[in-house]
């Protein structure tokens, strides 16, 4: 009986290329063995079928950048931890193919605190982080938070300018009713983890926070806990 060998030394042989590019077949996704997807070039076998897909393409896949759905209370570990195939939306549009190395080396940008849901960022992209990080005055980010109470008779208007922390006076934000209990903020240069604070300036408790969108990437319908691949047109 032969020995088995590296997956990658077996495509290789199979379609006559280097060992770089038939390990760059595997980790793109396009190598199955025996019927099953696999996307590791030190795999080993034996007398397995080994199939190459036809539409494979030699070129290195590009870093992922998803959203997810974070749960109220989940930690950033937490939500990290959603980040899994099962947890994929279906109707995801972006066309890219998933590939396990999109689960590792994601950095969370954008975070929320841990008792708010909504819209979260995970990248492997340097230049998505660069534009998050230093854009971030310039990009919107929208929520809903719904509250309780009785809201001050000028609270509205402070809310959208005129409250101050800790000797720094908040900048302008545009926030307005969407019904009786909750209250839509639009804002930039203000982190969602103030908006509990500011509330509460103005005779309010929050009941919950939600954030639908960051720039121009809504929530849409992604389900609680479920994810999503921005593509390479989407733009914050």
């Amino acid at each position: 009986m032969t020995e088995p060998v590296r997956l990658a030394k077996r495509v290789a042989a199979q379609a006559q290329c280097s060992r770089r590019e038939a390990e760059m077949y595997i980790e793109g996704g396009w190598v199955r063995v025996d019927g099953v997807t696999v996307e590791e070039p030190q795999f080993k076998v034996l007398d397995q079928q080994v199939e190459i897909d036809p539409q494979a393409r030699l070129e290195p896949p590009e870093p992922a950048t998803l959203v997810l759905h974070k749960p109220i209370g989940a930690t950033i570990e937490e939500a990290r931890a959603l980040i899994r195939a099962e947890n994929h939306a279906d109707d995801d549009a972006s066309g890219v193919r998933m590939l396990k190395r999109h689960f590792s080396r994601l950095e969370w940008l954008l975070p929320l605190p841990d008792n708010a849901s909504g819209l979260v960022v995970f990248t492997q992209d340097w230049r998505v982080k660069r534009r998050l990080e230093e854009d971030i005055d310039r990009i919107e980010q929208e929520l809903v938070v719904e509250v309780a109470g009785k809201l001050a008779a000028n609270g509205l208007a402070l809310l959208n300018h005129g409250l101050s922390f800790d000797n720094y006076a908040l900048p302008p934000i545009k926030v307005s009713w969407q019904n009786e209990n909750h209250l839509r903020f639009a804002l930039k240069r203000v982190a969602p983890d103030k908006i509990e604070r500011m509330c509460h300036a103005v005779g309010l408790d929050v009941r919950s926070i939600k954030r639908i969108r960051v720039g121009r990437i809504p929530m849409s319908r992604l389900p609680s806990g479920q994810w999503r691949y921005l593509s390479s047109s989407d733009r914050f």
